[in-house]
């Protein structure tokens, strides 16, 4: 037999080559998901590994050529002056937006449940009106709205505050409740009327009680912002009377700005609050969320 025949006649050896599987590619997609969730979660702790490390630093270690290093000496005293600078200021902020908070909540949900289930004619020019608030910068109307405030003669501080956080939360408030009612079966409200319900029964008895998901959500972001606020404190409150981010604003610029451990102290003790609410309420916020809080 020739070469050519014998190459012929010789068996072919096939090389086996595994294809990666559906099992696999999903192995590496996790991985790579996870590896990136990791990559950002230490971009976002950065700042407050900084902010940690020096809040325990003395005030001769606490330098921004240090800013990475951990303190020489550990010590709580930057913690206690911030305490002790911030403490009727932390007071005031929760006397501003437990209040506001809840006054917001309220009538958003009244507002929503009428605009949702309890239409009238004009009912949706009156709701794109009520939205129009939103879209308002606040910059744009402090003028008019310091006008209006020091004509209606109401104490600075405190009280003005509440009034300000209710009225510019009930767009958001009623922007809330109102997608999350019309997902409410009709039936439910029609049950209510048959009943002889009004809108007020029907709303205390039926709508309210299965509203919780949505308050949870509206209290959560009216906290946060009435909280985190600092235009209207500045405008509208002094630091005899402010909430905690004028008095914060004062400590960082104050005589103690040479000290950045009391300054990142401070604003430690003032991002806790809202910390803590979204930690112990996280999941109850996306749960409302979900819930079809915000499903049109």
């Amino acid at each position: 037999m020739t070469a050519a025949t014998d190459q012929l006649a010789a068996p072919r050896t096939t090389v086996y080559r595994p294809r990666p599987t559906s099992k696999n590619r999903y192995a590496l997609g996790r991985t790579l998901k996870y590896a990136g969730l990791i990559f950002f979660l230490i971009i976002v702790l950065i700042p407050v590994y900084v902010l940690l490390v020096t809040s325990f630093k003395g005030a001769g270690d606490a330098d921004p050529s240090r800013a990475w290093a951990l303190p020489q000496i550990w010590t709580l005293d930057n913690w206690t002056a911030a305490w002790t600078a911030l403490a009727p200021s932390i007071l005031r902020s929760v006397a501003v937006v437990v209040p506001s908070a809840i006054i917001a909540a309220f009538l958003g949900s009244l507002n929503g449940f009428v605009l949702a289930r309890w239409s009238f004619r004009g009912a949706d020019i009156v709701f794109t009106l009520i939205l129009f608030g939103m879209f308002i910068p606040y910059q744009a109307v402090m003028i008019p709205l310091t006008q209006l405030v020091l004509g209606l003669g109401v104490p600075t501080g405190v009280p003005t505050l509440i009034l300000l956080h209710v009225v510019y939360g009930i767009p958001i408030t009623t922007l809330i409740f109102r997608n999350y009612y019309m997902t409410v079966p009709h039936e439910l409200i029609e049950a209510g009327r048959v009943d002889g319900a009004g809108m007020l029964r029907t709303y205390w008895s039926i709508v309210l009680p299965i509203s919780v998901p949505s308050f949870v959500v509206v209290l959560i972001w009216q906290f946060t912002s009435a909280w985190n606020d600092f235009l209207f404190a500045v405008f509208f409150s002094s630091s005899q009377n402010g909430p905690v981010t004028v008095a914060l604003n004062n400590l960082a610029n104050g005589a103690l700005l040479q000290n950045y451990g009391v300054s990142m102290a401070g604003a430690l003790f003032a991002s806790l609050p809202t910390l803590l609410v979204y930690i112990v309420l996280g999941k109850y916020f996306i749960g409302g969320l979900m819930s079809g809080s915000v499903k049109g």
